[in-house]
């Protein structure tokens, strides 16, 4: 299995637009072969003393079963269509693409 941390830095005042465009395309993203799980998370405050918080920070969590079906995932239309619709309004992207070890 596969899992992916995508942290997206949103422009301040577009985290709620942001985050409807992206659930948006969640369901077509659930029908993907291999995807386990993906969803959008913002960061609460947990009163962990380690923890930094940032509130134009939208944090991708997914699972897929290979390493292909997330290739492929990148390569769907839908995927091309998202990033059109959110490529002003976001600053930068953070990528983790792990495996257990």
């Amino acid at each position: 299995m596969i899992s992916v941390i995508a942290s997206i830095k949103v422009k301040s005042g577009k985290v709620g637009e942001f985050i409807s465009i992206f659930k948006a395309n969640v369901p077509e993203v659930r029908r993907e072969k291999g995807c386990i799980e993906y969803y959008p998370a913002i960061d609460i405050d947990s009163k962990i003393p380690v923890q930094q918080l940032d509130a134009n920070i939208v944090t991708i969590i997914e699972k897929w079963n290979s390493l292909d079906d997330l290739n492929a995932h990148l390569k769907a239309p839908h995927m091309a269509s998202y990033r059109e619709k959110v490529k002003n309004m976001v600053e930068s992207v953070s990528l983790k693409v792990l495996q257990e070890a």
